[in-house]
Order: structure tokens, then sequence, then C-alpha cells
């Protein structure tokens, strides 16, 4: 990577991105009420939010370090008997298509995956075109806020989180949702928990309090529907099966992380911002990042992530309805030019980032609805869970040249 893209994909990462608060807070239409962060620069250190952006509504107070939240109350038993794996591969993909090319592969994924009617939407929208996606869900959407303390966090008061807790329905609901969403062979990822960005979140983290954050995320889904249910209800799914993660705002050391990764036996991250290429093992890991590209019509560069975009547009400001249709307009071409990018370059994967959001007048949304609708059933194109990918990785390798899988 040369000095001047590298700078480019860290401009680009600058935006930052930003999760949807669960049901019931403050819309994300209006960009105050949500909180975005800042993302890595080169060295894994974090960068200052950008003046235009809003501060922490929740606020932090330093303490000692915990690297091992333990429940402050008992928690519930799950039931005994199989869970769901949680990054089902039921689909084989060739090697290579009838052209000599890999599939071209694009991967839809979406950060913390709470909105119960964004998941109907975009289970269905799947189902139109075979499609499967990966979702990272974030531990407190299935955790009851009664029960918050029990999440000790590095650094922060027992029970902080800067996206919210579960209620008893929300909770249920989303356990049922994403049972139905492993059978019909997507993925879950995890988005971690409390969702801490800038110079006073998961930047500073080590690998032992990593552990203890995933270890906790294992909790959560664990006990979270018991809890909320006041009786035994089985997990959606077994978090041990977990295999991939994006970190909150794309932040974090990556050797403290991916280290505590490697220790889980998890196989990918989904965090590091990259380019539109094959992907590569980076400390013991797959690096399969959100891509800087260029948005259409302007010589800006952004990530294929949905709030990025925002923030290219608008610097993540609702702009007024009646500019909606050029702003998706803008966001499809700028995905359109992505794919055409990798099919001149081999068919490297595309990676899209979403959250479960309405931002901007749904422009982001809805852009990306048309996108899958109208790329998933051509002819090259795989539309594939994150896992899906890695499995066809580990089956074939990264293709050498720039077509044919080694």
């Amino acid at each position: 990577m040369n000095l001047v893209g590298a700078a480019l994909v860290i401009a680009a990462v600058a935006a930052g991105c930003a999760d949807v608060p669960l049901e019931g807070a403050p819309s994300p239409g209006n960009p105050t009420a949500t909180r975005p962060g800042t993302a890595p620069t080169a060295k894994p250190s974090v960068t200052p939010a950008p003046s235009t952006k809003p501060t922490p509504s929740t606020p932090s107070t330093p303490s000692t370090p915990s690297t091992k939240p333990t429940p402050s109350t008992p928690p519930a038993k799950p039931p005994a008997g199989n869970l769901l794996a949680a990054a089902p591969v039921t689909r084989s993909f060739p090697g290579r298509l009838p052209t000599g090319k890999p599939p071209l592969f694009v991967v839809v994924s979406f950060d913390g995956a709470g909105d119960l009617a964004l998941w109907a939407h975009w289970r269905a929208v799947a189902k139109q075109v075979n499609a499967r996606m990966t979702f990272f869900l974030s531990g407190p959407y299935l955790y009851p806020g009664d029960h918050r303390d029990d999440y000790k966090p590095p650094y922060k008061k027992p029970g902080a989180s800067d996206i919210g807790w579960g209620d008893t329905a929300n909770v249920l609901g989303r356990t049922t949702v994403l049972r139905q969403a492993i059978a019909e062979g997507h993925e879950i990822g995890t988005h971690a928990n409390g969702h801490f960005c800038g110079s006073t979140g998961i930047g500073r983290w080590t690998t032992a309090q990593w552990t203890a954050e995933l270890s906790a995320f294992d909790r959560m889904v664990r006990t979270g529907p018991s809890l909320a249910a006041g009786k035994t209800v089985a997990p959606p799914f077994d978090p041990a099966t977990v295999k991939g993660m994006r970190t909150p705002c794309l932040e974090g050391n990556r050797p403290a992380y991916r280290q505590a990764m490697v220790q889980r036996g998890m196989l990918y991250d989904a965090s590091a911002p990259g380019y539109i290429a094959w992907p590569k093992k980076q400390n013991g890991v797959w690096d399969f990042p959100l891509e800087s590209v260029t948005l259409a019509g302007t010589g800006k560069k952004t990530l294929t992530m949905d709030y990025n975009l925002w923030f290219a547009q608008t610097q993540a400001r609702k702009a007024p309805l009646a500019q909606a249709p050029a702003l998706k307009a803008q966001v499809l071409a700028t995905y359109r030019q992505a794919l055409a990018k990798s099919r001149a370059s081999g068919n490297p994967p595309l990676f899209l980032g979403n959250h479960f959001n309405r931002w901007n007048n749904s422009v982001y949304s809805d852009a990306l609805t048309d996108f899958v609708k109208q790329t998933c059933t051509q002819p090259d194109v795989r539309c594939v869970s994150n896992m899906e990918l890695a499995s066809w990785l580990a089956k074939y390798g990264v293709p050498s040249g720039r077509n044919r899988p080694s």
C-alpha cells in the first residue's frame, strides 16, 4: 500500500460510523440522537471525533479495568440441548465460472441488528434474490435493562452502554427472528457490547479485556432471553460458534482484539478499512474490509458503509426530503462503480456495510435494497455471507493472478 493510498483510506474512515439505538430510543434521523464514533488510524490508535459529530450521551467514569465482567446476579441457566450454529454454510460455489474468473462475491452485512421491522425487510429482500447476509449483533440487544449491571466493561461503570438495553418484548422478538434468520442460511457475527467509541472507548483495550468483552457477549446471548422472560428460554444460537466480528466504529487495537479472536477460534475480522482486492490474513484471521471507493460524481473517498456515505454526502446531516432521490441515485452509482471495478480486476469480493437504519430519509437502506435486487441475480454474482466467502477461500485459496483460484 503506497502512502497516498493509505492516506486516502484513513481519510475515508475518519467519518466514522454509528449504531442505531434500540427501539424507543431517539430516532437516528437526527444525527445528534446517535453517537458516531471515530475509526482507527494506521497505527491503530484512536483519533478524536470531528467537531461536526455529537458527543456521547452516556457519560464514562474511568475505573480500574475489568478483565472479567462477573455478573452481580446469578445468570439464568440456558436449557440443555443443541443450539443453532451462528455461521451456517449450506451452499457451495465453483472455483471459477465458465468465463475463467472466480465468482464475484457480494457480501452484505449489518451492524447492531436490533430493529424487528428491518429484520423482516432484509430477510424478505434476501429471499427474493437467494442472498445470504451477515448480521453483527450487539449483545445488549438481547439483554434486559433491569440486569444491565451484570455487564462490567473496562473503564466504565457497571451497566454502561452507548446503545441502550433491551426490554422483554424486543429481547424475545429478536430471539425468535435470530433463529429464523439462521434457519434461512444467514450468519450472525458479533458487534461486541457497549459500543464505546472515541478517545475513552475500545481503542485502549487489551487482549484480556477483549476476551472478557467477548465472554460477556456469550453470556448475554445465553442468558438474556431467559432473564427477559422470567423463565427458561432457549438462546437463539450457540455464541461459541460465532466466527466473525466487526468492532464498534471500526476501532480497536487490531493485534490485541485479533489475538482474542484467534484464541476463540474465530476466522475473520470485518473492521479494518481496505481496498477492492482479494482478502488476506492479518494477525491470524481473514481481513474482510470495508472498502475505499469514490463517491460517484465527486473526487471524495469514502468507505462502503452507509454512515460513511452519509457523511460524505451531507456531513451526516439530514437533507431535505426533496433531495432523497438524487442522494439515493448517487449511492447506487457508487455501488455500481465499485462492482465494475471488481469485474475489471478479476472479481475480488465487494463488501458492503449497513446499519438497521432509516437515516437521511432512508436513502442508504433504499439504495442498498435496490442494489441487492438488481445485482444478486446477475450471472457472475453470488451474494453471500462472510462465512460463505471464508468457506470458499478455505477450499480454493486466494486467487493467484487476476482471475483463477490457485
